[in-house]
């Protein structure tokens, strides 16, 4: 059912979440020699070590992987792709001596090492092979029809309960690469939601895009908004740096910013007109989310700006449940979509999901830090750095 050893989880280097690519054009464009440091860390603290080499063998699959002429083919088509870029792809490959794994601790590190244009390929693949290896050793007898029978269950209880709602405004998107229970799945999921829910719009995974002939969804994550705090001048003045940059390189496309880098009250301290106009919308990914909205709206109406011209992208935990609440609250006061990943792609029955992450910690040999309106999710081991960052937003206490 799932592959281990020495069969590649991943095949393809676009089995990837689209930002991933978006980022990386941009740090092609504007920052091609900067260096960056990326951590794993386990939120679900059980014991990943006895993986390690299974873990290793796939990491020198995934190295010997390059990007093929149809899949280059496939990214030209895209309105937001240079040529320059795609031809940088031609001869890309991921080099696994950036990737260092240690057993040695209670829990198990890897750290990624490098320069930031190859650094930031490296984190849905591994953290996809990192989960499809645990699968195969915990629930071997686990498969993709679970996760169907699962899903078709959910579905009929998201309908039933949607029964008095109009749904022509709800959009989900898949966003279950980096989680997933294995590769199988997430393909079946995908296939299933494709052919039997007309409110599911896209992916954010490209070669599912691309074989499946779906909007690949994405824009930028976590680490574009941290690296910009060792890139700008000032830290104060590093969000609307890498809002600014992020303009440069798309200016009439990929138009939703991430807002809980500092937290949502911060964000908005720097979201002024200009930017609140150019800016498509917002994508939620910590704390409490119908809050977050009601703060979205107010900001732009407080600018004069319609909401409803607005879209609010919500991808924090979310279960088909949960976005149906979130649904029913702002529908028709601003557009709305919903990414779900772990729910949709690692929801089978008795299998507990697993909570990884991989985080930039430091770029230009400086620490980075990210400390989202949710304390649990903050990764920084440097207090000193964390204070002058609230400082310098004026967070009094997270």
């Amino acid at each position: 059912m799932t592959h281990t050893g020495h069969t590649g989880v991943i095949d393809s280097l676009l089995d990837t979440d689209a930002y991933k690519l978006h980022m990386q054009q941009a740090i092609f464009h504007q920052y091609p020699n900067i260096e960056a440091v990326a951590e794993f860390h386990c939120r679900s603290q059980e014991d990943l070590r006895p993986y390690c080499n299974d873990i290793q063998a796939q990491i020198n699959h995934l190295a010997d992987l390059s990007f093929t002429e149809e899949e280059l083919d496939y990214l030209a088509t895209l309105p937001f792709f240079k040529a320059d870029y795609l031809n940088y792809l031609q001869s890309f490959k991921l080099d696994s001596s950036q990737v260092e794994i240690d057993a040695s601790g209670e829990q198990l590190a890897i750290k990624i090492t490098g320069k930031w244009i190859d650094v930031i390929l490296w984190e849905v693949p591994l953290l996809a092979i990192i989960s499809e290896v645990r699968s195969s050793k915990c629930y071997p007898n686990s498969s993709a029809d679970d996760a169907i029978k699962q899903l078709k269950h959910k579905l009929k209880e998201f309908y039933s309960k949607a029964e008095d709602t109009d749904l022509s405004q709800f959009a989900l998107v898949d966003f279950g690469s980096r989680r997933r229970f294995s590769k199988d799945v997430h393909h079946e999921v995908v296939d299933f939601l494709k052919d039997n829910m007309p409110e599911f719009k896209g992916t954010s995974n490209y070669h599912l895009a691309r074989t499946r002939g779906l909007t690949p969804v994405g824009t930028q994550a976590h680490e574009w908004f941290q690296a910009h705090q060792q890139l700008a001048g000032e830290l104060a003045d590093s969000q609307q740096l890498a809002l600014n940059r992020w303009l440069q390189e798309y200016p009439d496309s990929l138009g939703i910013a991430l807002t809980d880098c500092i937290n949502m009250d911060a964000f908005l301290r720097d979201f002024d007109l200009r930017l609140s106009e150019r800016f498509t919308g917002l994508r939620h990914d910590s704390a409490d989310p119908i809050a977050w909205g009601e703060k979205a709206i107010k900001h732009y109406e407080s600018l004069g700006i319609d909401p409803k011209t607005k879209t609010l992208v919500f991808s924090d935990s979310l279960t088909l449940d949960k976005a149906l609440t979130i649904y029913k609250h702002f529908a028709h006061r601003a557009n709305v979509s919903f990414g779900i990943g772990t729910q949709l792609t690692c929801d089978l029955p008795d299998v507990k999901t697993l909570n990884i992450v991989i985080k930039l910690t430091e770029c230009e040999r400086r620490p980075v830090a990210k400390i989202s309106d949710e304390p649990g999710k903050s990764i920084c081991r440097d207090e000193d750095y964390l204070s002058q960052l609230r400082q310098a937003f004026k967070i009094v206490n997270n």
